[in-house]
């Protein structure tokens, strides 16, 4: 007889505490604070007595409450909540003391009589009992909760519940399983949905029965107001993107149909036509992850881009790629040449990326920033960050001077062709073609080069909180650089920063598909154990029972969503009235002029009024200089293209170069600088303009309103609608025409729609760089940079 030793459990469980080992000295029990749940979230751990710290230097304006861990987030419930702003964004899922698990970057604890502090991971032990509790999060935030009230064992137990559920052991204990699964049994269960029998072309499963939620999912898109952001994960939508860009000599494959060839591309990719499936075969034996080359847009000449897996065998190299270099030359119109760039050799490093965001995340909001300190300015420069964002524009307009100028294809190459070819494909597509700057353009951007070519969102985020050195904030790097964009060419992006912004939160809300995996096959087996476990009919549609994050109508509601548009947008849906008539917006060089004319702070649609010199060698210097000094110069091609696109008259529908000089690159103060209090400025920032801009597009929009209906025959023949009677989800601004008083709102702030309450401050700042800074000083000065601009 065999005795069994038993096995020790690997975390024993985090009940809620009864609190029995409170101080005498607190007043009577308070009334019971209850958190809002999310179907499947369950309360993991919980303590009373409780305060979280508002400001570094007193207490005064700290609240008390309770805090509370569950399978999702951490939450604190004030006792005595502060009134509610009129003007704040609220978040469907989050309340405004909330902090998902998988957006906590470090769990401290610290016990200020012992002098100890600790940073906790998953199935830690606590020796002390922690008087303090402080949260860095990966949003940049900073929570400090301390315990001097609370029971010390409570106050370890949650200590130890936030750390532990903060580090799941596996993606499927991610919360966003558990919620989707009820969701969409509850949603099945009401009377909000209708059955639809779709034949189905996959040979197992002949017949299946498809659950059409409102607003989620039609023809293979999801819907919000009315627009489709594609998935591609269909043949169809691949199809419809080539007849868009008129790639006539590309086609559609679907040589990697239930991931056969590659795990990390996607079931439907697009070849040259001149390419066979059984040479694609080929030849995907000799490239990196079995990686074939992926087409990614076509430009009107007919030069296209294309991004590739480097060669693994040195032997077939030059055989591979000269044979894929020869179908792409047939693929264009003119047979041209065929220009090679090694993103590897070219750019940073992700090690590098990863570094550089540390840094200038601990000189914006981890560390105390002293009076005495007058080097702020050179510790944002000495973080590369804003040299690396420049590195990327660089790069990005030099392929765009390839597929434009030249008129070549261009393939980008990199050894995996998963990361830093992202931010480059994207960029020079949001550079060269206006559609993408649209919001349900740049959503399919997004999801076609970053999505469904396998970036590893799972690692790169690190989600699991396994291998921090595959962690690299690369999504974050693409989002400054369009931010930089947008900051030059305001008119010719629909979206707003605030759109950025959140978009770049929702990477650490663990409740959509889009940046949770590192692959289409992982998204795809994990999501078929998901449906398996959960019950849900074979065939069902992904995109119903676990949603991207495209679908924002679960986040914000229709209200909030309308920050996301940019009233200064000139685009194909912007609308103008002329003598009585309704104009929209032409693709013409005219409205660059327009524009341009209407503000003498606007140089060839670029914002602000620097002129200083570039450096020399940079391509700052080859895109703007002063051509008066190279009168006895030969001029490269490049130069020549640069100048003369410089001088034309802005084209916010055409071509987008950006600046890439230091005086030119800014810090995205929105994101980096939004939860230090002492960086908002009251009815300051760019705000006070959204404000005055959104105010001035809804009267010319209900003015519009009012001229279609006189014009219209009406059967009743009675007047008008009054503008105020025009319903609220009708209004595409945020601040309508309408509103009681033209000076903005006493609480706004450069911050909105975001708030800093209840993160950890840092000292004064008054007279101090960082307060020259924020009146407008330049972020990023060199030695080389001062001898050539003037300050």
């Amino acid at each position: 007889m065999f005795s069994v030793k038993p096995t020790k459990p690997t975390f024993k469980c985090y009940l809620p505490p009864v609190q029995s080992d409170v101080k005498k000295t607190v007043e009577p029990p308070i009334k019971r604070l209850e958190p809002k749940l999310l179907p499947g979230e369950i309360v993991v751990n919980e303590v009373n007595f409780v305060r979280k710290c508002i400001s570094a230097e007193s207490s005064q304006d700290d609240l008390w409450g309770k805090l509370i861990c569950t399978n999702f987030k951490v939450s604190f419930i004030p006792q005595d909540a502060p009134p509610k702003q009129k003007f704040q964004l609220s978040h469907l899922l989050l309340g405004e003391h909330d902090i998902p698990l998988t957006c906590l970057e470090h769990v401290v604890t610290v016990n200020d009589t012992k002098g100890k502090k600790k940073i906790l991971g998953s199935n830690q032990k606590l020796k002390f009992n922690p008087t303090e509790l402080i949260l860095y999060c990966k949003d940049l935030r900073i929570l400090r909760f301390c315990f001097d009230e609370a029971g010390p064992e409570s106050a370890k137990k949650v200590c130890l519940a936030i750390a532990h559920y903060s580090h799941p052991a596996d993606l499927h204990l991610l919360f966003g399983f558990e919620y989707q699964g009820r969701r969409y049994h509850e949603s099945k269960g009401s009377k909000k949905y209708s059955l639809k029998c779709l034949t189905h072309s996959s040979k197992s499963h002949p017949m299946s029965v498809r659950l059409c939620f409102p607003g989620e999912r039609v023809n293979g898109s999801v819907r919000r107001g009315g627009l489709q952001t594609p998935i591609f994960d269909r043949r169809s939508e691949w199809d419809r993107e080539i007849k868009r860009t008129g790639a006539s000599e590309w086609r559609v494959s679907s040589i990697n149909e239930l991931y056969h060839i590659s795990s990390s591309l996607p079931e439907y990719i697009v070849v040259p036509v001149s390419l066979a499936d059984q040479d694609l075969k080929q030849y995907s034996i000799f490239l990196t992850g079995n990686r074939l080359p992926l087409w990614c847009w076509n430009h009107h000449n007919g030069s296209s881009l294309v991004r590739m897996a480097s060669v693994c065998d040195p032997a077939q190299q030059r055989k591979i790629e000269q044979r894929i270099i020869t179908a792409i030359t047939k693929s264009h119109p003119h047979c041209s040449e065929v220009f090679t760039s090694d993103s590897d050799k070219c750019l940073p490093n992700i090690q590098d990326i990863q570094s550089s965001f540390v840094k200038i995340r601990q000189i914006c909001v981890i560390d105390p920033f002293e009076e005495s300190e007058e080097r702020w300015l050179s510790s944002i420069e000495n973080s590369r960050w804003l040299e690396y964002v420049r590195a990327f524009l660089k790069h990005s307009a030099e392929m765009l001077y390839q597929l434009d100028g030249r008129n070549v294809s261009v393939i980008l190459l990199e050894e995996e062709d998963r990361d830093l070819n992202c931010v480059v494909s994207s960029l020079v597509q949001l550079m060269v073609d206006p559609h993408y700057r649209s919001l349900v353009g740049f959503q399919g951007l997004v999801q076609k080069e970053w999505v469904m070519v396998g970036h590893r969102f799972l690692d790169r985020c690190n989600h699991l909180k396994k291998n921090d050195k595959e962690e690299s904030p690369l999504f974050m790097l693409f989002l400054d650089c369009v931010w930089q964009l947008m900051n030059q060419y305001p008119a010719a992006f629909e979206f707003t920063e605030a759109y950025l912004t959140v978009l770049s939160d929702s990477m650490w809300i663990p409740l959509f598909s889009t940046f949770l995996f590192s692959s289409p096959k992982q998204r795809a087996q994990c999501l078929m154990d998901f449906a398996r476990n959960k019950a849900i009919p074979q065939g069902e549609d992904p995109v119903v029972y676990f949603p991207p994050v495209w679908d924002w109508s679960q986040q914000f509601s229709a209200k909030d969503q309308t920050l996301f548009n940019n009233p200064m947008y000139v685009g194909k849906g912007a609308a103008c009235v002329l003598n009585g008539e309704v104009k929209s917006f032409k693709r013409t060089k005219k409205y660059g002029s327009i524009f341009r004319g209407a503000s003498a702070s606007l140089r060839n649609g670029l914002k602000g009024g620097e002129e200083g010199l570039p450096r020399r060698g940079s391509l700052g210097f080859e895109l703007k200089t002063d051509f008066s000094a190279l009168k006895y110069v030969v001029e490269s091609p490049s130069e020549r293209f640069f100048r003369e696109w410089f001088s034309r008259p802005a084209d916010q529908q055409g071509l987008l170069i950006p600046l890439v000089t230091p005086s030119h690159l800014a810090l995205w103060k929105l994101y980096f600088l939004r939860w230090v209090p002492e960086a908002c400025i009251s009815k300051g920032g760019s705000i006070t303009a959204y404000h005055k801009l959104s105010q001035l597009v809804d009267e010319i929009e209900m003015l519009q309103r009012h001229l279609r209906h006189y014009k219209a025959p009406t059967l009743t023949g009675g007047p008008p609608r009054s503008p105020k009677e025009a319903p609220a989800d009708q209004r595409r601004m945020y601040f309508e025409a309408a509103s009681p008083s033209d000076s903005p709102p006493q609480f706004l702030s450069s911050s909105f729609p975001f708030t800093p309450v209840g993160n950890l401050c840092r000292r004064s700042i008054h007279g101090t760089p960082i307060s020259k800074f924020l009146n407008g000083a330049r972020i990023w000065l060199s030695t080389e940079t001062l001898a050539n601009d003037s300050l």
